[in-house]
């Protein structure tokens, strides 16, 4: 396999080397970085790195020889996981996560995530593994409790072609989230850098420190609710992701002032607000991209899970009316029309 050779950019001036290493679409993840620098396999400006920690700076050239060897089948327990497989070939899978399933192995999840779910359906040997033998086949992430479609890939090939489509900012990813409050606009964009929670690890937050990692988001108004008696009413917003960056829509509606309904890590934390939700109100409903092997377009949308959709009937009767964009979007999400009884208000005379 040929050398990888990568400039660093504005947006990675500063950071690990491991960290950046891992950032690239076509390499591992920064414990397999971590290992090619222990092992002489990166060089920085035609020299040996000397550490997997040393910061890299606007400009530098980063050479890094991957290793030929596949990993072999099994290495990663399989698991007979329900896959709700929406498209596949031999190149790829789009599918649509369900709730509460991880992407790949994390403390606490060894044998029961959609990675080990993969390698049950296509064997080990069969999926791409550019981001490490313990990611096979993942592209790019949805957090545990986001459901929706999303892109596997079968081959390396495929996958790092998937992933320079993400990096291009051509493989089209849109997402619907019902948020807390009343969001004025029709549209908006918003555009921070994001980085980890000096607070808390387990968070993100808009940060602009140099380190962090620009993070773009778009959103068009769907739909909006009259806030109730215990509430301060909601808006459900279509997002378009520009940029990947770990819990970019939570963290991009919270900068705003408006969380994500159901959101423990970064809402509010009012259960009545939350409609009853046990998870975040936010799905990947559609996805396009032109396939990178065969050229043909795919294109595929999907409805609201059912307790997302029960949520949001819930307060069918407050609707103010949808936008243009709603009227044409929110049928398609499996949803009535505004104003259907077919939910209660829960937010009334309770």
């Amino acid at each position: 396999m040929p050398p990888y050779n990568v400039m660093v950019g504005i947006e990675g001036e500063g950071m690990r080397l491991d960290s950046f290493l891992s950032s690239q679409p076509a390499l591992p993840s920064r414990s397999a970085c971590a290992r090619l620098v222990e092992e002489g396999s990166v060089r920085m400006n035609g020299t040996p790195a000397r550490s997997k920690a040393e910061r890299v700076a606007l400009g530098d050239r980063i050479q890094v020889d991957l290793p030929e060897a596949r990993p072999q089948p099994g290495e990663l327990p399989p698991t007979d996981i329900p896959l709700d497989i929406r498209y596949e070939d031999d190149y790829l899978i789009v599918l649509s996560k369900q709730p509460g399933l991880v992407c790949h192995p994390s403390p606490g999840h060894v044998d029961d995530t959609l990675a080990n779910a993969l390698v049950a359906h296509c064997g080990a040997g069969h999926l791409g593994h550019l981001q490490g033998d313990d990611r096979p086949g993942i592209v790019h992430r949805l957090d545990m409790d986001t459901s929706g479609l999303m892109v596997a890939a079968k081959t390396d090939e495929a996958q790092k072609a998937l992933q320079d489509l993400i990096r291009l900012r051509t493989l089209d990813r849109r997402y619907v989230t019902l948020v807390q409050g009343y969001v004025a606009p029709d549209e908006g964009t918003i555009e921070t850098g994001i980085a980890r929670s000096t607070r808390d690890r387990l968070r993100m937050a808009v940060s602009d420190d140099p380190a962090a990692r620009a993070a773009i988001t778009t959103f068009t108004t769907l739909e909006r609710f009259e806030a109730g008696l215990r509430d301060e009413g909601y808006c459900l917003l279509e997002c378009h992701l520009y940029t990947g960056r770990t819990h970019q829509i939570r963290v991009h509606m919270r900068h705003i002032g408006h969380p994500v309904v159901g959101d423990a890590l970064y809402g509010r934390g009012d259960e009545r607000a939350n409609l009853g939700l046990t998870r975040q109100f936010l799905h990947s409903w559609s996805i396009r991209f032109v396939h990178p092997m065969t050229g043909e377009l795919v294109e595929l949308r999907d409805t609201l899970p059912d307790d997302l959709r029960h949520a949001l009937e819930s307060i069918s009767t407050s609707s103010m009316g949808r936008t243009s964009a709603g009227e044409r979007i929110v049928s398609q999400l499996g949803v009535g029309k505004p104003g259907d009884n077919r939910g209660k208000d829960s937010r009334s005379n309770s």
